[in-house]
């Protein structure tokens, strides 16, 4: 094995953030990793698994029931705008919450990839190609062999804000998730002391579970998307790039169905 295969695959525990050996702080980490989770994607994970669960009950088959990612919240268009963008409210605050918490902990933002850089755009979009394709692959291929429900991105109404919104809800899914899940998450689990390929797999575990409400092939394809995306943060700890090619790929699932629905019969 070359060194930068073995550099890629077990790669080393960097020098900081320093160890904490103090078991009053380390038990302080812990119990703040399972408040900040329960009450945000860890909650979700909980919720997608009872919604699986649910849907696996139903006496129609997983490729014949639907699930909305982007739905009207409200009957009223202005009303319902205004509980869109608060949906994108609480995505960046809990993303803020993970980075503040970092800070207060002596963490510098800066240290876990959160500095911008020009550049960190061309490395999403290359990130965003790399993954995005075989992902919607993965998609209609655990569709069609019934491993998922038929995903409609969007059934927000066509008005003129739904591409605003529905980009902002992109890139408020990627700030949460990739701040919270790799930049939080991973930094606290160094500090534990977990090694580099164990705290990989439980980030992508925690990624893949709140997206089981879309059925087995969401939970996998998310899996593999957090495997890539923690180990580039751990090799290159830049994670900017990481909100840039989720937001991408958002962007791109939500708007493009919004507009291309009705279109092509393919589409669920």
């Amino acid at each position: 094995m070359t060194s930068l295969a073995r550099d890629w695959l077990r790669p080393e525990r960097p020098d900081l953030p320093e160890l904490v050996g103090d078991e009053a702080e380390r038990r302080r980490i812990k119990i703040e990793i399972l408040i900040v989770f329960g009450i945000t994607l860890g909650l979700s994970g909980a919720r997608s698994l009872l919604s699986l669960l649910d849907s696996l009950l139903q006496p129609t088959p997983l490729s014949q029931q639907h699930v909305a990612l982007n739905a009207p919240q409200a009957a009223l268009n202005l009303i319902d705008l205004l509980a869109q963008l608060l949906s994108v409210v609480q995505l960046v605050g809990w993303g803020a919450l993970g980075a503040y918490l970092l800070v207060r902990a002596g963490v510098r933002l800066r240290s876990v990839g959160l500095g911008w850089r020009g550049r960190d755009v061309l490395w999403g979009a290359g990130l965003a190609a790399l993954i995005g394709i075989p992902g919607l692959a993965l998609y209609f291929i655990g569709w069609k062999l019934g491993f998922n429900l038929a995903v409609s991105p969007s059934t927000l109404s066509d008005t003129w804000w739904r591409p605003v919104v529905l980009t902002l809800s992109a890139f408020g899914n990627a700030f949460a998730e990739e701040v919270l899940v790799v930049g939080y998450l991973l930094t606290r689990l160094r500090q534990l002391a977990f090694r580099e390929n164990t705290g990989l797999f439980a980030a992508a575990v925690l990624r893949g579970s709140y997206h089981l409400y879309q059925g087995f092939g969401g939970f996998v394809g998310n899996l593999i998307m957090g495997l890539v995306f923690g180990r580039v943060w751990q090799r290159t700890n830049r994670l900017w790039p990481l909100v840039v090619a989720h937001t991408i790929l958002d962007v791109v699932s939500f708007v493009g169905y919004a507009l291309l629905k009705g279109h092509l019969s393919w589409l669920p």
